[in-house]
């Protein structure tokens, strides 16, 4: 299980470690980060051995690395990280343009905290790397939220609405579908900013039924309609085939509400996002 203890985070001037093998690549990032957070201090690595040297100087409160380095790959930052003295809560963001395949295939050890795909653009990676640092809130960002344990859902639609987001909450499958479909072809499609599911629900549709009547039955793309599932199964198989079948992001359960919200702000920021050329909807 991923650790997601935040306890490091320094929110007022945070200090970012960027990892990679392209000094442009650095220096690009770097510039968007001291535009985006103000008081964001960046140190730049362009190879594993530096990464560790700049681990053994002042602590970090992030870090941002390449998949594959001159001399390593991103698993190892993320593993050097985790054996620095005082950094092991800090979140590791790896970057790659191959990260549907490494979530796909399950590739991402323990040691890493999140993951993002280059191709979103440097805009949406500091937006992304705001939500750790400084999280701000979508005051009334919608949001379907099924759950049959009225006693969970509580909790989650607290942690939801501390974070300012509006809270439709239904106990099964089919009144979500019905929800979304009484919605669809209007103006007010999809009905929704964001869908968080569990994954097992009772009756005789679960979590991969929304799924699919998203992705398939309207045809809801994942910048249209995003999906987070909540799941506790932690079969890799099981994992890999959820987001092959279009969820946007797991949610681990036990839930910690600051990955939650880090997820779910993330997803409904980049839904707002102007859509590239050479970006899917």
């Amino acid at each position: 299980m991923i650790s997601h203890d935040l306890r490091h985070l320094d929110n007022d001037n945070p200090c970012v470690l960027v990892v990679d093998g392209s000094k442009l690549v650095r220096k690009l990032i770097h510039a968007v980060l001291q535009k985006e957070l103000p008081g964001v201090r960046v140190v730049e690595g362009g190879s594993l051995a530096e990464a560790r040297a700049a681990l053994g100087g002042e602590p970090v409160d992030l870090v941002t690395t390449a998949l594959v380095l001159p001399d390593g790959d991103g698993l190892q930052v993320a593993r050097a990280v985790r054996e620095a003295g005082g950094q092991r809560y800090v979140p590791v963001i790896v970057i790659s343009g191959d990260v549907q395949s490494h979530l796909e295939d399950r590739r991402f050890t323990e040691d890493v905290t999140d993951y993002f795909d280059k191709g979103l653009g440097h805009n949406a990676l500091a937006a992304f790397i705001r939500g750790y640092v400084q999280p701000q809130p979508i005051p009334d960002a919608h949001v379907l939220y099924i759950e049959d344990s009225r006693t969970v859902a509580v909790a989650i639609r607290r942690m939801l609405e501390a974070h300012q987001m509006r809270v439709t909450h239904v106990t099964n499958a089919e009144d979500a579908i019905a929800y979304l479909e009484a919605y669809a072809g209007t103006e007010a499609a999809p009905g929704a900013d964001l869908v968080l599911t569990d994954l097992y629900l009772k009756g005789e549709l679960d979590g991969r039924d929304v799924l699919d009547k998203v992705r398939n039955g309207l045809g809801y793309g994942k910048r249209r309609l995003p999906v987070l599932v909540m799941t506790g199964d932690d079969n890799r198989d099981n994992q890999a085939a959820l987001l092959r079948q279009g969820a946007n992001d797991l949610v681990l359960k036990p839930i910690e509400e600051r990955l939650l919200a880090t997820k779910a702000l993330f997803q409904l920021r980049l839904a707002r996002l102007p859509i590239l050329h050479s970006q899917q909807a």
